[in-house]
Order: structure tokens, then C-alpha cells, then sequence
């Protein structure tokens, strides 16, 4: 979701960063400055380097080959070369270009792991990465080519092919141009790798944990829309908000998810004359599952989100490179660009991304068909048969909500090996990311939808009135989508609605009608 610029610059230091600066310089386009102790530090780790590199010892990434040809020891003459080498063989993606706010995210977070020391790059290194991020140069990174195992290699390298003044890259205004030119009008020297850097550009995670960062952001929102959809959906059907009462949760079943969905659903009915018209003399014992249960299901995705983010600080936390320099100058191979432990909580995600699609779909259904809507027209149309008013709406929710399902089978479970098998079990935590961000948009029109036809069936309801919670909601949704009426071009609608969340218009209404309701 795009935001609007943010002025205040993210600073790298030695003790990391968060996701909030990680989505700023991603989305918001805020400046980056490195601090001082952070260049002090790199200039004292290279030293080690250096002195390594002028030793007869071999030593992995300083002097020999990569991946399976490690076994190779590589003379000093050749050394830039087999940087250069290095970055223009590994940039080797397919595909169409990912998200420029990926790519961002994944520059930014690299640089973060270079600034922390233990990866033996010059100062140069770190600072002209951040100068390209600085100049809303955005390399061209394809979808295909991270098996998420010695992290993200491809993507990474076209980032790194860009700071060597190749490859390809687009300007602030998404324009494809050469790349030599844009590094030009920045002011920024082209990068010449020396030893060790050329692995420590491409050797991180970054792409699968900005990718997670991004969804974790999208996702606290739409929980929270679909708390409000959810409480649109029962007050439309003429259920109860009794289930959402506070002692029916965290008492009972202490998931903080849960409770949190639940309250958020019984304040958003609270003062709803539709609720309290049929509090007396109603027939029905209790309601379908897909409205009293939406905060078990809701929750559980929070709960899920809140694993999700540990994984993600552990990750910002970690200083990722094969192989790394230790605080005492010794260089050691080692695993941590295996990028399992993000890739489970990536497709753990898409799971409840896909149950809660689920869910809003069965409420939508059940305001569509007049033996369950609670004396509601077939299809919310204006003269059914004539019209068709909401069906084919459903049609478009149930097609997302398939999709979401084929989305939620597990990349994490498959590997294929690589490298002339040195590679040989991999994450495929990129392909994770990759299909929750697909689950994550759709999840966004899905809820939409329910807006949509949730909106229509409170205003059949007239007389009676909303809550002032979603009052205010559907008087949002009506700035930009009519009310009841014969059939329409149906599509614009949706795609109105689903703008209005997408730009943050819903979540931020929803805030402010919450919190003038206490």
C-alpha cells in the first residue's frame, strides 16, 4: 500500500534497525543516512580482510571460488575479475520485474546487514548502495531465480550489477533507462569490487524477509477491515453481537488474537439500531459460524502474524553472509543464509490469509440467498430476475478465494538442489514471499467485496440504522460507490471499494469511528 513520503531519514548503526524502517525507506522513499560509528567499524573490519587476502592461505570468498568450485584458489590479479564475474553470473532472473517497494526493501536491508560489520566490505561498498536508495534508483530485479538458499542470490546480484554501474535500473518515475547515466546524474561513481564483496552483496535473505516485512504491514490492516466486515455481515443478517461480549473470550480461551477480534466486532455493533430491533421476541438460537466465529478465525490469523513478526526481528537482528567475519577478526564459513526459518512463516501466513478470504466469502454468500439473509431481496438485486444484482460479485469472491487456496500449499516443503549438489536442500523462502504478496492483494479485494455487499444490505434495511462505526464506513463506501439500484457496471464499483482500502481511506475511518465510540 502506498503512503506518503516520509521526511525523516532512517539511520544505520551498529545496532540494527526495525520493520518501521525497513516499510519507510520501502514505501515512504525516506532518505537513509549511515552513522558515523558504523563507517569506523567497516574500515576496521576490512584490515582483516585485507591481510587475508595478501596471505598464500586460501580462504572462501576472500581468495577462492564460489559454491562448488570453492576449491579453487584464485590469484591476486584475478580478484576483480572474479568479483565482477561473480555479480554479472548470478544476476541471472526471468520474469517480469518485481515491485519496486521489494526492491527497495531488499537494497535496505542488505545495506543493514553491511553496516553491521561482520560481512568485511569497504565503507565505499555500504555507502554507494545507499546512495543509489538515495536517488530513487531502483535496479530491475526479476521474479524468478532465488531458490532462497545462500539467501537471494539472483536478486540481489542485479541490485549489486546497478552499484557496478551495469545491468539495469529505472528512475524516481518507473522509467527504464541506462544505467550508467542514472549513476551519472546522482553523482555516484560506479562500484570496483575487491575481495569478499562481491558475496557479501548477494549472500542474505533480504528479498524473503522484505517481502514478509510488506505483508506483515498490508496484513495489520486488513485484520482489522475484517473485523469490520465481519460486524457488517451480522448486522446485515440480523445476528447477534452478544457472542463478541468480552467474558465469551480471553476468560474462556485466553488467544489474545481472539479477544482482540471479538472486541473490536462487539464496538463496532455497539449503538446499532439494526442490532438492538431484533434483541427481543428472535426466533434463531444462535448464528451460522461464519458470523459467530469470525473472531476465532480473524484471531487465530493475529496470532499467526504475531509468530510471523518474532521470526521477522530475529531476522533483522541477524548479520547474514558466507562467509562472516567474527568480532575477533576470524573468518568462518557457515549456514545462516539458509533461508528456512522465514520460508515456514511465510507459507504459515498464506494459510490464514487463505481461511480468512474463506470465511468472508461465506458471509457474503449468506446475504446473497433469501432463504438465509433474513428477509433480504435475492441477491440484494432491485427487482430480482430482472436483475442480478450482487450475484456475480460472489463469483469474482469465490474465483480469489480458490486462488488463495492454491496459494496456501506450502513452497517451504519442496527443494530441488543446485550447485552440482554443494546446494543441495534449499528454502525456496522467495517463492513463499512471492505467493503471499499474491495472497495478501487478493485477500484485500476479497474483503472488499463483503464491503460492498454488506453496505447494500444495510441500506435495505432502512429504516433502521447502522451502528455509528459502520455507519461511518458505509458513508465512506457511498462517496465512491451508489447505493441500491437496478444493475450497473458492476466491476467499477468493486474496484472503487477496493481502492478506498488499498489507499487506507477504510482503515483509517474505521480508527477514528472506533475511537470516538469510547
Amino acid at each position: 500500500m502506498e503512503a506518503n513520503l516520509k521526511n525523516s531519514a532512517v539511520t544505520l548503526n551498529l545496532g540494527g534497525t526495525t520493520a518501521e524502517d525497513v516499510i519507510a525507506v520501502a514505501r515512504q522513499q525516506a532518505p537513509v543516512m549511515i552513522a558515523d560509528a558504523v563507517l569506523a567499524e567497516l574500515g576496521r573490519v576490512r584490515t582483516h580482510i585485507e591481510q587475508m587476502a595478501a596471505s598464500d592461505t586460501p580462504v572462501y570468498g576472500v581468495s577462492t571460488g564460489f559454491g562448488a568450485l570453492a576449491t579453487r584458489h584464485i590469484p591476486q590479479a584475478d580478484r576483480a575479475k572474479l568479483q565482477r564475474s561473480l555479480i554479472r553470473s548470478h544476476a541471472a532472473g526471468m520474469g517480469e520485474p518485481v515491485e519496486r517497494e521489494v526492491v527497495r526493501a531488499l537494497m535496505f536491508l542488505r545495506a543493514k546487514t553491511l553496516a553491521t560489520g561482520r560481512t568485511g566490505v569497504r565503507p565505499v561498498v555500504l555507502q554507494t548502495m545507499v546512495e543509489v536508495l538515495n536517488a530513487g534508483i531502483t535496479p530491475v530485479v526479476r521474479e524468478f531465480g532465488s531458490l532462497g538458499c545462500s539467501g537471494d542470490l539472483a536478486p540481489l546480484a542485479h541490485c549489486a550489477l546497478v552499484l557496478m554501474g551495469e545491468g539495469e535500473a529505472v528512475d524516481r518515475q518507473g522509467v527504464l533507462r541506462p544505467v550508467p547515466q542514472l549513476l551519472a546524474e546522482a553523482g555516484i561513481e560506479p562500484l570496483v569490487l575487491e575481495e569478499k564483496e562481491g558475496l557479501a552483496l548477494i549472500n542474505g535473505t533480504d528479498g524473503m524477509l522484505g517481502m514478509l516485512l510488506l505483508a506483515l504491514a498490508d496484513l495489520g490492516e486488513l485484520v482489522d477491515i475484517a473485523d469490520l466486515s465481519a460486524a457488517m455481515s451480522v448486522e446485515a443478517q440480523l445476528g447477534t453481537d452478544q457472542v463478541f461480549r468480552a467474558d465469551l473470550h480471553e476468560p474462556l480461551r485466553p488467544h489474545p488474537g481472539q479477544a482482540t477480534s471479538a472486541a473490536n466486532m462487539f464496538n463496532a455493533l455497539a449503538g446499532s439500531p439494526i442490532v438492538a430491533s431484533h434483541r427481543e421476541g428472535d426466533g434463531r438460537v444462535q448464528d451460522a459460524y461464519s458470523l459467530r466465529c469470525s473472531p476465532q478465525v480473524t484471531g487465530a490469523t493475529r496470532d499467526t502474524m504475531d509468530h510471523a513478526a518474532t521470526v521477522a526481528r530475529r531476522e533483522l537482528a541477524a548479520a547474514i553472509d558466507n562467509p562472516v567475519v567474527l568480532p575477533d577478526g576470524r573468518i568462518s564459513s557457515n549456514g545462516n543464509f539458509h533461508g528456512a526459518p522465514v520460508a515456514y512463516v511465510l507459507d504459515f501466513l498464506a494459510i490464514a490469509v487463505a481461511d480468512l478470504g474463506s470465511i468472508a466469502e461465506r458471509r457474503t454468500d449468506r446475504m446473497l440467498d433469501p432463504a438465509r439473509s433474513r428477509d433480504l431481496p435475492a441477491f440484494l438485486a432491485d427487482d430480482p430476475g430482472v436483475d442480478s444484482g450482487m450475484m456475480i460479485a460472489q463469483y469474482t469472491q469465490a474465483g480469489l478465494v480458490a486462488e488463495n487456496k492454491r496459494l496456501a500449499v506450502p513452497a517451504s516443503a519442496d527443494s530441488i538442489p543446485s550447485s552440482a549438489m554443494q546446494e543441495d536442500h534449499v528454502s525456496l523462502g522467495w517463492h513463499a514471499a512471492r505467493k503471499l504478496r499474491k495472497s495478501v492483494e487478493n485477500l484485500r479485494r476479497i474483503l472488499s467485496i463483503e464491503l460492498v455487499v454488506a453496505g447494500r444490505a444495510l441500506d435495505l434495511r432502512r429504516p433502521l440504522q447502522p451502528s455509528p462505526v459502520t455507519g461511518a464506513v458505509l458513508g465512506l463506501l457511498r462517496s465512491k460507490v451508489q447505493g441500491p439500484g437496478p444493475d450497473r457496471f458492476l466491476s467499477a464499483d468493486l474496484e472503487a471499494a477496493y481502492q478506498l482500502l488499498a489507499d487506507g481511506q477504510v482503515h483509517r475511518v474505521l480508527r477514528e469511528a472506533l475511537a470516538g465510540g469510547r
